[in-house]
């Protein structure tokens, strides 16, 4: 376990739902949080919340998708703190409305926040914790990316989150071996306000099996960060989706479609 007490930290997407559930934590968990996202209103409450736990954490308002502005923003607070220790990239957003018809700029503002912003959050911090010896960075990607379901909106999504775990994999092995660890996070399913927003587009609801709160998934994350395995599956069990679809694939093929209809 990673630990926390005086580590400056970076979570975005923090101002709802997991990324304020993984902040508030951290905060007391004694680092220094910065939390990183769109909604001024919403990270001023964070924010106050945070420094009651760590007064020294602190809110940027920032979309991530700018990733000129994102990596400016890192820059900033690693001159301030002289370091970032970790990052959680846990910003996103959800498959484009309209299917098909949504048009590729639909789906290219998916690919931005969802893998681009991720990647540019990695690369500005990387150089750094790597010269230390010492980092963590946390990249929240969904079983969606390693079994996607059918359907347009789907593809979107599930295609930037398979470019997230895929991209975070490649860089892990250089990097654990410079003392710096790299974590696809899969937080099963969560019922936030994106999570519950997929149900009203006609996502049928996950099986209990899968289905987390954001206490589990952050208690979990707390737990594993910084140690030896590269993936945190907060519902295990979705692994066997990919072996199901290798092993079994037109079976595989029929239950998927079944349970989506």
């Amino acid at each position: 376990m990673f630990d926390l007490r005086g580590a400056v930290v970076v979570v975005t997407g923090a101002s709802s739902g997991l990324g304020r559930r993984f902040a508030l934590d951290m905060a007391a968990g004694g680092a220094l949080v910065t939390g990183v996202a769109r909604r001024q209103e919403l990270l001023t409450t964070l924010g106050d919340d945070m420094r009651r736990l760590s007064p020294g954490s602190s809110t940027v308002t920032c979309d991530v998708s700018d990733t000129d502005h994102f990596s400016t923003t890192l820059a900033l607070v690693e001159n301030e703190h002289g370091r970032i220790d970790v990052l959680v990239n846990n910003a996103g957003i959800g498959p484009p409305r309209g299917g098909t018809g949504a048009g590729l700029a639909a789906y290219r503002a998916v690919m931005e926040t969802n893998y681009f912003a991720a990647v540019a959050g990695t690369l500005a911090v990387l150089p750094g914790m790597l010269e230390r010896r010492r980092g963590v960075v946390v990249n929240v990607s969904s079983d969606s990316g390693r079994a996607p379901g059918p359907g347009a909106h789907e593809a979107a999504y599930g295609a930037s989150k398979a470019a997230l775990s895929a991209f975070t994999e490649s860089m892990s092995f250089d990097a654990e071996e410079r003392g710096v660890h790299l974590h696809v996070l899969y937080p099963g399913w969560v019922p936030t306000a994106m999570g519950s927003a997929a149900l009203d587009e006609g996502m049928p609801m996950p099986p209990r099996m899968v289905r987390r709160s954001e206490e589990q998934v952050s208690r979990l994350l707390l737990a594993r960060i910084g140690g030896p395995k590269m993936d945190i599956d907060a519902a295990p069990i979705a692994r066997l989706a990919p072996v199901g679809r290798a092993v079994f694939p037109r079976a595989y093929r029929k239950g998927v479609r079944k349970a989506s209809s």
